[in-house]
């Protein structure tokens, strides 16, 4: 891996050879893009509107702060959410100045970090989500049906809070030189309420991402695994036989335990691909078919039932609804569906097609009460 590494400029993609890593991400040009960036789908949050008034000077107030460096984390918002039955405590960072300097570092910085990650890593990487890495999986097991007859599965227990923060700032200050970077991350990681880092804060995922690199390449180059996928915490180890899985397993116990000091969740398991399909970011994928997930599945008839009877009442479906109903549409293209289909989305289309041609056909968009999207949850997603 390489120690120095020069920052790259966040609007051309270009090496920036003028500029030290933190004075590229206090320059006002990256700041004014993390605002952008930061503020995608928000305007309507009142901070963010508060912030729209006068936007040079709150960013030359986080300008300030950050070149003195007297800028210090504000407190989170802490609430929790209920994910497939489990409960998952979430930090809400203030827009001003949190997320805005979240932004500015990652712009920088995520470039940098995507270096040092195999292929086969694909959460919170731009253009390397659920669908490629289904993708991927789907093909090696359909073009390879002997070589990936077998499955190990497993997962992280309690993965952010238990990621060591000493061993992320070590892997932190192995990467980068940068004195301002990493004053600035290790104030960030050490004043993390709680253990771990927490969900919520926009660098937490690269982080975690970036946390598990050294085990991706210990897997691909040390034990030579060809079919190994992840992402974020969910692993999936695909072989011919099914003897060499669960040795590898205990070595892969053990290496998390020693060197990340993670702990592998007791629901690890290793199981014929043909018989119950490898269940991973959404779907079941066999040798000769794919099927949506069950947990996903069932959300996505729940959503479209309660669509359905709000526009049989005679009221109108919201902007959120049509997004809703696209997301899922997109998931169904993926895999076998057509009953599915039938079933919850033929009574819809014309209902989106009226939606369509009303609010969006001439370009408008009417993001009403949700103001925004519905986003498909892949933990749904994978874990």
């Amino acid at each position: 891996m390489k120690r120095h590494l020069y920052p790259l400029d966040p609007v051309t993609g270009k090496e920036d050879r003028t500029l030290t890593i933190w004075e590229r991400i206090c320059s006002i040009e990256n700041l004014r893009l993390a605002h952008k960036n930061a503020s995608k789908g928000k305007h309507w949050y009142k901070e963010v509107r508060d912030f729209d008034k006068d936007p040079e000077k709150y960013l030359k107030q986080i300008q300030d702060m950050l070149v003195s460096r007297t800028y210090s984390p504000l407190p989170y918002e802490r609430f929790t959410r209920k994910e497939r039955g489990k409960e998952r405590v979430i930090y809400k960072s203030r827009y001003f100045p949190e997320r805005v300097i979240q932004w500015a570092v990652l712009q920088v910085i995520s470039p940098i970090l995507l270096r040092q990650l195999i292929y086969d890593t694909y959460s919170a990487i731009p253009d390397r989500g659920i669908h490629l890495a289904f993708k991927r999986v789907r093909s090696d097991i359909q073009s390879d049906v002997e070589g990936t007859k077998y499955c190990l599965k497993m997962d992280v227990k309690k993965f952010y809070p238990s990621i060591d923060r000493e061993i992320l700032l070590n892997d932190y200050h192995r990467i980068f030189k940068d004195e301002g970077l990493l004053w600035y991350l290790d104030l960030n990681i050490t004043k993390s309420p709680d253990t771990g880092i927490p969900i919520g804060n926009y660098l937490s995922q690269f982080s975690g991402n970036f946390y598990l690199s050294p085990f991706d390449h210990w897997i691909k180059e040390v034990k030579g695994v060809k079919y190994y996928y992840r992402y974020m915490d969910d692993i999936v180890i695909l072989h011919s036989s099914k003897e060499y899985l669960q040795e590898l397993k205990w070595e892969i116990i053990k290496y998390m335990r020693e060197e990340r000091h993670l702990t592998i969740k007791d629901n690890y398991q290793v199981f014929p691909v043909a018989k119950r399909g490898v269940d991973f970011v959404g779907y079941r994928v066999f040798p000769d078919f794919v099927l949506l997930r069950a947990s996903t599945a069932k959300n996505m008839k729940s959503k479209m039932a309660k669509i359905l009877r709000k526009v049989e009442s005679g009221t109108e479906m919201s902007y959120s609804d049509y997004c809703c109903i696209n997301s899922y549409k997109g998931w169904l293209s993926y895999c076998n569906s057509y009953r599915l289909y039938t079933k919850y989305f033929k009574p819809l289309e014309k209902p989106v097609e009226e939606y369509y041609n009303k609010h969006l056909k001439n370009g408008g968009k009417k993001a009403n009460e949700n103001n925004g999207k519905c986003s498909v949850n892949s933990k749904t997603k994978g874990s």
